[in-house]
């Protein structure tokens, strides 16, 4: 399963760890996924979604009906 946001794409980026010597190694930084299952009042039934923190800020603001039918409108299946 790919670590990507439902709601926003977030994805890993790269980058490097950075010692006090200045050598530098690959890393990744992922995003803070969490895995939450949403009720949704329109169609009564529950969505389950893998979103990050910034996702669930996101739905906090603007409802969860809001963000369903920009994910729609984007064409992704939900």
């Amino acid at each position: 399963m790919a670590r990507v946001c439902e709601v926003t794409g977030k994805k890993p980026m790269s980058g490097h760890n950075v010692s006090h010597a200045n050598n530098k190694t690959k890393r990744r930084f992922l995003p803070n996924l969490q895995h939450r299952k949403f009720w949704v009042e329109s169609e009564s039934r529950w969505i389950k979604l893998r979103l990050t923190n910034a996702a669930l800020r996101t739905i906090d603001k603007n409802g969860i009906d809001a963000v369903l039918a920009k994910m729609r409108s984007e064409g992704k299946n939900i």
